[in-house]
C-alpha cells in the first residue's frame, strides 16, 4: 500500500494551491493523562509550533507537490504573529496576510503515550475576509483551494478556482449563507465540532468525507465506508491527521485523480502524521 500511494504522489503534476484560513501557535505537551476534575496531571517535553487547520493543511500540500503553497491568512501584530510567519515561510508556504490588531490566537495541546491529545484555543480565531487587501482576485488562476476560515463572500471568491474544498469547521451558517456548491466538504464526523448532517447541506457539496479515525471514514453522498491505513510506525500524536488528510485528498483531487485514489493518498497522509509530536 505504502509504494502505491508513494508512485501516485510521485506522479503528481505541477499544481497551484492554496489554503484560506487560520493559524494558532500551539504549546504541545506530553502527560502522564489527559486532566481530570480534582486531579494534578504531569507533564514534560514541551515545546511549541505554528499550527492550526489552515497551516498543517497547508504544510501537507506542499509536501506533496513540493512546491510552495499560498497560505491565505490573518495574524496579529504580536511576537506569535511574526513567529507563525518565519515558521511556515520555513516550511514551505507562502503567506498572504491580513495583519490585526488583535492577538494572534494561541493554543495548548496535552498528549498521552498512547497518542491522544485535547486541545484548548485561547483568543478569538483571526480569519481572512473578503474585505481585506488579498490576492482574491487571483482565484481563477488555481487548480485547487482548501478553507478552514473565510466569511461567506471570501467563500464566493474562492469558489472561482478549479476545485474548491472546505471543512465544517468554517462554519455552517457561513458555507450555507455563502450559497456556493463546493466540490468537496472534509471534516471529522466524530468531533462535535465539524460533525454535520449531509441531508441538511443546503447547496450540497459534490461529496462530503466524515472521516472516523483508526475507524476510516464515510462518503456522502454514496454512503459508503472507506477503511484507514496503518502508519508505518509507531502512532505518537494524533494532532494534526484530519487536516492532513483533508490537504491531501483536495491536492489529489485537484490533480484530478479519482475519489478512492484520493482518499487513499488522504488515508496515507493522515496515517503518517501520527507517527510524530506535532504536525510535521
Amino acid at each position: 500500500m505504502k509504494n502505491h500511494v508513494l508512485k501516485e504522489i510521485d506522479r503528481l503534476p505541477k499544481l497551484k494551491l492554496a489554503v484560506i484560513g487560520h493559524i494558532e501557535w500551539v504549546t504541545f505537551l506530553k502527560v502522564d493523562q489527559l486532566p481530570l476534575a480534582g486531579e494534578i496531571s504531569h507533564g514534560n517535553d514541551c515545546f511549541e509550533e505554528a499550527a492550526g487547520g489552515a497551516a498543517v493543511a497547508a504544510v501537507q500540500m506542499a509536501r506533496l507537490i513540493n512546491e510552495p503553497v499560498d497560505l491565505i491568512t490573518s495574524l496579529g501584530k504580536d511576537i506569535y504573529g511574526e513567529k507563525c510567519y518565519e515558521r511556515l515561510t520555513k516550511l514551505g508556504l507562502n503567506l498572504k496576510i491580513a495583519w490585526r490588531e488583535k492577538p494572534t490566537r494561541k493554543g495548548i495541546s496535552l498528549i498521552t503515550k498512547d497518542g491522544e491529545r485535547a486541545i484548548t484555543v485561547i483568543g478569538e480565531r483571526l480569519q481572512p475576509t473578503s474585505s481585506d487587501d488579498l490576492p482574491w482576485g487571483d482565484m481563477k488562476n488555481y487548480d485547487g483551494v482548501f478553507i478552514t476560515a473565510t466569511d461567506k463572500e471570501g467563500i464566493r471568491l474562492a469558489s472561482k478556482a478549479r476545485f474548491v474544498a472546505a471543512t465544517p469547521r468554517t462554519g455552517k451558517i457561513t458555507l450555507r449563507d455563502s450559497k456556493v456548491k463546493i466540490n468537496a466538504l472534509i471534516g471529522s464526523g466524530i468531533d462535535p465540532g465539524e460533525k454535520i448532517n449531509f441531508d441538511e447541506l443546503s447547496p450540497k457539496p459534490d461529496i462530503y468525507i466524515a472521516t472516523r479515525g483508526k475507524s476510516g471514514g464515510i462518503v456522502y453522498p454514496q454512503k459508503y465506508n472507506y477503511k484507514s491505513i496503518k502508519p508505518s510506525s509507531q502512532e505518537i500524536d494524533s494532532y494534526g491527521c484530519g487536516d492532513c488528510f483533508a490537504g491531501a485528498v483536495t491536492t489529489a483531487l485537484s490533480a484530478k485523480l479519482n475519489l478512492d485514489q484520493a482518499i487513499t493518498m488522504g488515508a496515507y497522509c493522515g496515517a503518517e502524521c501520527s507517527t510524530h509530536y506535532g504536525p510535521y
